[in-house]
């Protein structure tokens, strides 16, 4: 089995402490994610055509690797698997409204979103005096928002430890 949720979050905290820094990461990494999701919401799957059916647009590389994706904080976390899946949920139904009503392709929103958020980032990093966490473990890049997820359950005085 995977590491504990909280000894990922005591690993990703080291290079976390600078309070710029993570105020930085509570807008950045919602950010990266939500253009994440944007990018891959962007990419049809064969045999989808989204002008066919309202819920086939919702069939898309980025649900798909949503599931992976929770599999892997289910592992960690039951409750903060279900917040981060109603967060994702969230980003599609904002993804689904871009795609609709913007004049301009999620695609490019979501690249606008990516660049921006991860200049923020590294300016966050170069701040804290230490290189972003995924430089050492690519699983970093999903244990971020789960991370920020856990302080949300922590100012609410909700659990969310694997018994």
């Amino acid at each position: 089995m995977s590491k504990p949720v909280q000894q990922w979050f005591k690993e990703y905290a080291r290079s976390h402490q600078h309070p710029t820094n993570k105020a930085i990461h509570w807008f950045m990494v919602p950010a990266i994610y939500f253009s994440i999701v944007g990018l891959l919401w962007s990419v049809p799957l064969p045999g989808t055509n989204s002008a066919d059916s309202n819920a086939l647009c919702w069939l898309n590389l980025a649900s798909l690797l949503a599931i992976p994706v929770h599999v892997f904080y289910f592992r960690l976390s039951k409750p903060l698997c279900l917040a981060m899946a109603l967060f994702t949920v969230s980003c599609f139904l904002v993804c689904d409204l871009i795609t609709q009503f913007s004049p301009i392709a999620i695609w490019q929103v979501s690249l606008i979103i990516f660049v921006v958020a991860w200049v923020g980032q590294f300016i966050g990093h170069k701040i804290e005096g230490a290189k972003p966490s995924f430089f050492e473990d690519i699983q970093y890049l999903l244990i971020g928002p789960l991370w920020l997820m856990g302080f949300v359950f922590d100012y609410l005085g909700l659990d969310y430890q694997q018994k």
